[in-house]
């Protein structure tokens, strides 16, 4: 996993990173996304959430479902 760029606010930390999923019969793909950290008073984390699009990216990966899966997404959503 690579990180990216770091935004501190108060006690709230966020940043991007890529991950690299692989696969047997694929080639491997980037995963990218982000994650939110608040922090307690302490230096706890208290809350994370991660964001990111895992199908999106996989079956970008997979030849023969690319086009399938981006013909899908432009007639669901545009």
């Amino acid at each position: 996993m690579e990180l990216g760029t770091i935004f501190v606010k108060g006690n709230e930390i966020m940043f991007d990173w890529t991950m690299t999923m692989m696969f047997t019969k694929f080639p491997s793909t980037p995963i990218y996304g982000s994650t939110k950290l608040t922090l307690h008073e302490d230096g706890r984390i208290i809350r994370q959430r991660d964001y990111y699009d895992l199908w999106g990216d996989i079956f970008n990966g997979i030849p023969w479902f690319k086009k399938p899966y981006r013909k899908f997404m432009h007639k669901k959503f545009g």
